[in-house]
């Protein structure tokens, strides 16, 4: 499959790519033969636009360092949340199951299988969350795939059954109807600060979807924990949040509580964002910075073939995030806690470039320690022995 990617890499310009966003030979429906990066009527930004700090004030440097390897030996592992006590719940986006990690020993118990889980291109079992009344409601939040649509389902966790891998109960589902494709699922679901449910959807390849607010695909959903819309969305009556995306999976909250989220592109720029009630982030209109009324540009974007960003993630200052494609770690230093008013504070900078291949997920530990997921065993990598596993990794 390597010597396949890299043959696709090569042809690019001379086929389209029937390949999805997260894979290593080509993205999303890629541009025919001849034709621009950005297909007509589409603009693509001719540089890079992250923010550069003023010439009197030294680049922010980071570090990362690799603590250990949690555990390893995990299949197609996509969701990741941990647990009031430290301990971890890991999803498989192949196999449907839900499995408990010990934040210590990296012992792995399996949970239980999430019913009508339908995996089949980018789709499965994507994204979980637990509560943020999980000591009182003990309840597990899953996005997933079934064989008509995207939805999300809370499950009542019992974490004093007695019987190996059932310890989950029927799925309660408190949202149906996002629309489901071959590829661009979306699927981050995380609770914010306010406690209420977020979500990232895709445009299932179907980019008209991400410009009509009836559609939930294309989006980033806000919703009471019943799945409900609530006050303070654009509409009062719809839980779509923003809209004019085409692949969210990385959804994080910076220590302003602000809301940021990563966006795979097509063929020229993948995105950080900063996210806004009713912005519309351009696609398929624009890809990247345009500097074009009505859309709001990104904070930083990178070259497809660098990045391909799924999870995101904040701490010491930084939102990090993962890279599929790009199978490395970016880090990108936020102004805000140094008095500065622009974003990024400094260039991105990139960390594990290749060491651990594509990294799916990236998650906060607390201080200045992140969970990080590699992606290696979802049929678009290369697994070697091990993979996937789950690394402790500390951030400066």
């Amino acid at each position: 499959m390597a010597v396949l990617a890299a043959g696709a890499l090569l042809l690019a310009a001379g086929c389209t790519s029937q390949d999805d966003a997260e894979s290593p030979a080509g993205r999303g429906t890629g541009s025919p033969a001849g034709s621009p990066s950005a297909p007509p009527g589409k603009s693509a930004s001719p540089s890079p636009s992250a923010s550069r700090p003023p010439a009197d004030q030294p680049p922010a440097k980071g570090s990362v360092t690799v603590v250990s390897t949690l555990t390893k030996g995990l299949k197609s592992p996509w969701g990741l949340a941990a647990l009031p006590g430290g301990d971890l719940l890991v999803g498989s986006r192949d196999e449907g199951t839900i499995t408990r990690i010990d934040a210590k020993s990296g012992k792995k118990t399996l949970l239980g299988t999430v019913p009508g889980v339908a995996p089949a291109g980018e789709g499965g079992l994507l994204g979980i969350a637990v509560s943020p009344d999980f000591g009182t409601d003990h309840l597990v939040y899953a996005y997933f795939t079934t064989a008509s649509d995207n939805r999300i389902a809370r499950m009542l966790y019992d974490e004093n059954g007695s019987t190996p891998g059932q310890q989950l109960g029927a799925p309660d589902t408190i949202l149906r109807g996002i629309p489901k494709g071959t590829i661009h699922n979306g699927g981050r679901i995380a609770f914010g600060p306010d406690h209420m449910l977020y979500a990232g959807t895709g445009e299932t390849g179907d980019d008209g979807r991400a410009q009509d607010k009836e559609s939930l695909a294309g989006k980033i959903l806000r919703m009471t924990p019943d799945g409900e819309p609530l006050h303070g969305n654009p509409e009062a009556d719809s839980v779509v949040y923003s809209y004019g995306h085409r692949n969210v999976q990385g959804l994080a909250w910076d220590a302003e509580k602000r809301l940021w989220a990563s966006e795979f592109g097509q063929d020229t720029w993948d995105e950080l964002n900063l996210i806004e009630p009713g912005g519309n982030y351009g696609w398929p209109d624009v890809e990247g910075t345009a500097h074009e009324k009505g859309f709001r540009d990104p904070v930083a974007q990178w070259k497809t073939s660098e990045a391909s960003p799924s999870g995101i993630a904040y701490a010491k200052g930084s939102i990090w995030m993962a890279g599929l494609r790009g199978e490395r770690l970016w880090r990108i230093p936020l102004s805000r806690e140094d008095g500065a008013d622009k974003e990024p504070l400094a260039d991105p900078q990139a960390f594990l470039e290749g060491e651990y291949g594509r990294l799916r997920t990236v998650l906060a530990a607390g201080g200045d320690k992140l969970w990080l997921v590699t992606s290696e065993t979802d049929t678009r990598g290369t697994p070697k022995a091990g993979d996937d596993r789950i690394l402790l990794i500390e951030v400066e």
